[in-house]
C-alpha cells in the first residue's frame, strides 16, 4: 500500500490550561493582570485571610502555584497552609521583612502569566499592600485552575465556582 500524502502537523500541545482566560490584550508577548489589585474585596474570604495571615495566604498560593508548574492543580485547601513557604514568609514578617519575600512569590507569578511589571512595583505592593497583592495572585492562579475544569478559590473549602458561597 502506498500513501501520497504527506503528514500534517498538528498543533503542540499547551500545558497548563489557558494562562489568560480573561483573554486579556497583549502587547509585546505580555499582558496585565487579570484583575486590579485593589479588586481584592471581590473574593473576601482570600482577602481576609491575607490581611490576618498572609504568611497562610503566601503558602497557598506558592503550593497551587507549584501542583501548575507540575501540570496538576492543587485540590486539597489546605495544602500550602503549613509549609516551608508559610513558616518563611511567617519569620521573614515577624521581622518586618513579609514584603521580600512575598515580592519573588509575585515575580514568579508575574512571570508564569507574562504580566507586565517590575520588581519596584513587585516589591511596593507586596510591602506596603500584601493582602491585595496576595488575593491578586491567587485570583490569577485561580483562573487557570478553572480553565483545568478545577472550580476551587484559594481559601475556598468547599470548593464552590467563582469563590461564591456555599447553598445550604
Amino acid at each position: 500500500m502506498a500513501y501520497n500524502q504527506q503528514p500534517r502537523a498538528t498543533q503542540p500541545m499547551q500545558a497548563g490550561g489557558s494562562r489568560n482566560a480573561n483573554n486579556m490584550p497583549v502587547v509585546d508577548g505580555q499582558r496585565e493582570w487579570s484583575y486590579g489589585v485593589f479588586d481584592c474585596l471581590s473574593d473576601p474570604l482570600t482577602c481576609v485571610v491575607s490581611w490576618f495571615l498572609p504568611c497562610v495566604s503566601y503558602g497557598r498560593n506558592r503550593a497551587r502555584y507549584n501542583a501548575l508548574e507540575n501540570g496538576a492543580v492543587s485540590k486539597d485547601p489546605m495544602e500550602g497552609v503549613v509549609s516551608n513557604e508559610t513558616i518563611m514568609y511567617g519569620l521573614a514578617q515577624c521581622f518586618g521583612c513579609g514584603g521580600l519575600i512575598g515580592m519573588g512569590g509575585r515575580a514568579q507569578t508575574r512571570g508564569r502569566y507574562s504580566i507586565q511589571g517590575d520588581g519596584a512595583t513587585d516589591c511596593l505592593l507586596a510591602c506596603c499592600c500584601a493582602p491585595c497583592s496576595l488575593t491578586q495572585e491567587s485570583r490569577e492562579i485561580e483562573l487557570e485552575e478553572q480553565s483545568l475544569g478545577h472550580p476551587g478559590a484559594g481559601f475556598n473549602m468547599f470548593m464552590t465556582p467563582q469563590g461564591g458561597a456555599a447553598k445550604a
